[in-house]
């Protein structure tokens, strides 16, 4: 069957039926695969701080800024990397975005002063970074499925979690054994190896190659590019920011990037450092946090098609402010069985918040709430830039990291609170039906 057009409607018919395994599935493996490929750069900053305060004397609070300026920006280009998908595709932003990162990257290889980190690593691999952010497995989750919305949404952002397990064994032992260079090199050849792999296999929507989305009841047209993609992400912006949820999910969302990424991501390496436990042996635990991360991702996007989202969260919070509480005095020159827990324990909880936050936007924001996870996910960095930054300065006045694990702790507390508050949106009621 060839694809037809009604005269004057623009309305698509689809090319063929299904196929046994629908192409849906082929497109959320080709996210899988180039999530694990960008994934690199999220496992190197950790690794830096040491190297560079070694190599340039540059204190922990000055690296910490940069690796702040990176993670800010990967929260705020996002919801504009939405709109652009919209407008430009999925392909072209990502295959930019990929460039981007590579071409940061390199370049930190010749930097000789503060400036450059930030500029290089902060600013370019962080734009480039946001535009392969969360919101882009939104995306690919929106265009392409309607059932199974929870699971895709899980198994896609476990992919980075799977790529910290493929890469970061290898950049420690790099920078523990050839300086960080190599491992900077490693990253932006990462980055430039998936986009073929975006370019050829990834389509924008299921109308490209004459399906309809995985579990729709009706094949529906590829909608038109959506001009003005800055414009729009800032009209989504003001809409939402008029609704209370948006500011309870953004609020719990800064929560979990500063306990995460800003926290354990940045600090667990140079703090157990501290406690003389050697970078790999750190390294690998958090490899480790990456291997119970898909696990745990995975099973929560399962329960998220199955049980309320918000209480899904509170529970998510109040279990991770509770580990780390303990974290300070699990902390050692060598991997005890306590330690191992923890991260066991950490690793399940370590992004389960984003499938059940992702179904949150979707319940209250429709059809523009990639974009609306967008911000929130803008929030999620804020907050992990805060306590990048932070978590060097208190290392520096204090000589530990006592007090940010324990303040983390107590955030997330609030956080599981805060989940608790958002108000569930009423279902309109079906219309009486006259006798």
């Amino acid at each position: 069957m060839t694809q037809t057009t009604a005269p004057h409607t623009g309305f698509q018919q689809p090319l063929r039926r299904p196929p046994r395994v629908h192409r849906a599935w082929f497109v959320a493996a080709v996210t899988f695969v180039t999530i694990i490929g960008a994934a690199a750069f999220a496992s190197l900053p950790g690794l830096l701080i040491e190297p560079l305060h070694s190599e340039f004397d540059w204190s922990r609070g000055t690296i910490g800024f940069a690796v702040s300026v990176n993670l800010a920006l990967y929260g705020l280009t996002a919801p504009f990397a939405a709109a652009l998908m919209d407008r430009y595709g999925i392909r072209r932003v990502v295959a930019v975005a990929l460039s981007v990162i590579a071409a940061g990257s390199v370049l930190t290889v010749w930097m000789t002063a503060p400036w450059q980190l930030v500029l290089y690593w902060g600013v370019l691999v962080g734009l480039g970074s946001g535009s392969m952010a969360l919101a882009f497995a939104a995306t690919v989750t929106n265009r392409w499925f309607v059932k199974r919305r929870g699971l895709v949404t899980g198994v896609l952002t476990a992919a980075g979690a799977s790529g910290q397990l493929v890469f970061l064994p290898l950049l420690s032992w790099l920078v523990d054994n050839h300086g960080w260079r190599p491992a900077a090199i490693t990253v932006a050849l990462s980055a430039l190896a998936v986009v073929p792999f975006v370019w050829l296999l990834l389509r924008d929507h299921p109308a490209d190659v004459g399906l309809a989305a995985y579990g729709a009841e009706g094949f529906a047209p590829k909608p038109d590019p959506v001009p003005g993609a800055a414009r729009r992400a800032l009209t989504v912006l003001f809409r939402a920011a008029r609704t209370g949820p948006f500011w309870l999910l953004a609020g719990t969302f800064a929560i979990c990037g500063a306990s995460t990424n800003g926290l354990v991501k940045t600090h667990f390496i140079p703090a157990a450092h501290d406690e003389h436990m050697p970078i790999t042996a750190a390294a690998s635990l958090l490899a480790v946090i990456g291997v119970f991360d898909v696990v745990g991702t995975i099973a929560s996007g399962w329960f998220t098609d199955r049980f309320e989202a918000r209480r899904l969260l509170a529970v998510y919070y109040a279990l991770r402010g509770v580990s780390l509480l303990f974290l300070p005095v699990l902390l050692a020159p060598s991997v005890q069985p306590p330690m191992i827990f923890f991260i066991v324990f950490y690793g399940l909880d370590w992004v389960a918040t984003v499938p059940p936050t992702i179904a949150l936007c979707r319940e209250h924001y429709g059809d523009d709430s990639a974009i609306v996870f967008g911000w929130v996910l803008a929030s999620h960095q804020i907050g992990a830039a805060a306590v990048a930054f932070a978590g060097g300065v208190a290392r520096d006045v204090f000589g530990s990291y006592d007090v940010v694990w324990y303040a983390s702790g107590a955030l997330c507390a609030a956080a599981a609170l805060m989940a608790l508050v958002i108000r569930r949106k009423p279902v309109p009621k079906p219309a009486p039906v006259a006798a």
